[in-house]
């Protein structure tokens, strides 16, 4: 079976090289780092990626806007998107008006949780009741 495909949009490499070494770490992830907002959504679409995970505060393009032009994309419309922000504290992350929210600096368990959640790979897996 093929890994789930993770995509990493962080204008910092050390925070999106973590989270990298974290989906790694447990394998089943073929996980790109973009650390260029204004390249995200082009990235995205070369990539194809199962879910992204997706800085808010960055320069250049915000993550809403990156998330507003990956829905707007056909072939990217349906991907999951995961916000990842320090605005956030661990006590608020969850979902809220129908978003993703992880804080920094990221739990590793609950990104794993929450990835494995979303990720189509690990769906198909699950046995029907």
């Amino acid at each position: 079976m093929s890994k789930s495909k993770i995509l990493v949009v962080d204008d910092d490499p050390k925070l999106s090289h973590l989270v990298a070494m974290i989906l790694n770490r447990v394998g089943g992830y073929d996980v790109y780092e973009e650390n260029r907002s204004f390249a995200a959504v082009a990235t995205a679409r070369e990539f194809r990626p199962d879910v992204v995970l997706l800085d808010v505060n960055m320069p250049g393009k915000d993550g809403g806007t990156v998330a507003h032009e990956l829905a707007a994309d056909p072939m990217l419309a349906a991907t999951p998107i995961v916000f990842v922000t320090s605005l956030i504290s661990a006590s608020e992350a969850g979902t809220r008006n129908g978003a993703r929210y992880l804080s920094k600096p990221v739990d590793p368990k609950l990104l794993l949780e929450t990835v494995k959640e979303l990720c189509p790979r690990f769906k198909r897996e699950v046995p029907a009741a």
